[in-house]
């Protein structure tokens, strides 16, 4: 079955075409191996949320897998601006997700990475779908499983099949997330940061190999500082997971979104057992703030 592509414009290359029209060799090394990164950024009221920081992310996972930067800070930032104000023109979209992909470039395929080629840049723009009302009052479901996916979790890499059988398992269920275990403990979501709240307090899994650094890792800090809420990064067992006040999800579309039922029990205790809980409650807050403070 064909399923109709967006008519909207997106950036190859060097060149600004309508999505649907735009074309890659087949021997590109991001086609055939998956070699290459990619970067979402969230944009509100068509301005770019914490653009800096999601550009050094983008940046850092080039370096890892050896691709040079091939666009200044300007340079990227002009392009991003280019299609957000095209569909917000176009199409009345002022909320909006930018994703950018820079692959090795077209070479004949063999594994070892050829010098000197050119980066393949790709970028399109798509409305930002938004958390509902429901699942903001009632909060969502999450299911979990072994972390299965390769060892270099650090990277916001291209290659996402792992990703993509995680996630498949909670669709499967009608869960919104698969919470991710390795050795019993916490690493992520299959496309989300996860954090508990104990006593108080939020605690999300340390920064490793096995972890994507997410945005809103210090972004929530600095929320927590704000709020006067205790916060801290370590090994999060799967005994504290499935015994935490609260479970929260993070990431650029979803921004911080409670947990309510986990592996099909309520999560929290006591009257709020099932329920979205107050850290939550005073991070969303603090987060839509930081929204209207911390977009270019």
């Amino acid at each position: 079955m064909a399923i109709a592509l967006p008519d909207t414009l997106c950036y190859l290359n060097g060149h600004y075409t309508p999505l649907a029209e735009a074309k890659i060799p087949v021997l590109d090394r991001g086609f055939i191996f998956g070699d290459g990164i990619y970067e979402v950024v969230p944009v509100y009221g068509r301005r770019l949320f914490r653009f800096d920081e999601h550009l050094a992310r983008l940046e850092r996972s080039l370096a890892k897998i050896r691709i040079p930067n091939p666009h200044t800070r300007d340079e990227w930032l002009e392009r991003c601006r280019c299609l957000v104000q095209t569909l917000a023109e176009t199409r009345g979209v002022d909320d909006q997700v930018v994703y950018i992909q820079v692959t090795r470039g077209v070479a004949p395929r063999d594994h070892v990475m050829p010098d000197g080629l050119e980066p393949t840049v790709f970028m399109m723009v798509n409305p930002l779908k938004h958390a509902t009302a429901e699942q903001r009052h009632h909060g969502v479901a999450c299911i979990t499983a072994r972390d299965f996916r390769w060892e270099r979790g650090d990277i916001k890499s291209t290659s996402l099949l792992g990703n993509v059988l995680a996630r498949q398992i909670s669709a499967d269920h009608g869960a919104v997330e698969t919470v991710l275990l390795r050795d019993g403990f916490l690493t992520e979501a299959s496309s989300s940061n996860v954090w508990i709240v104990q006593e108080g307090a939020l605690i999300g899994a340390p920064k490793s190999e096995h972890v994507l650094e997410g945005i809103r890792f210090e972004l929530l800090r600095e929320l927590c500082e704000d709020c006067d809420i205790p916060y801290s990064l370590r090994p999060v067992s799967e005994a504290e997971l499935l015994s935490a006040d609260e479970v929260l999800l993070s990431s650029a579309t979803k921004e911080v979104l409670p947990v309510t039922r986990l592996d099909g029990v309520p999560v929290g205790h006591g009257a709020l057992r099932g329920k979205p809980g107050p850290v939550y409650a005073r991070l969303y807050e603090a987060y839509q703030q930081a929204k209207r403070l911390q977009s270019i």
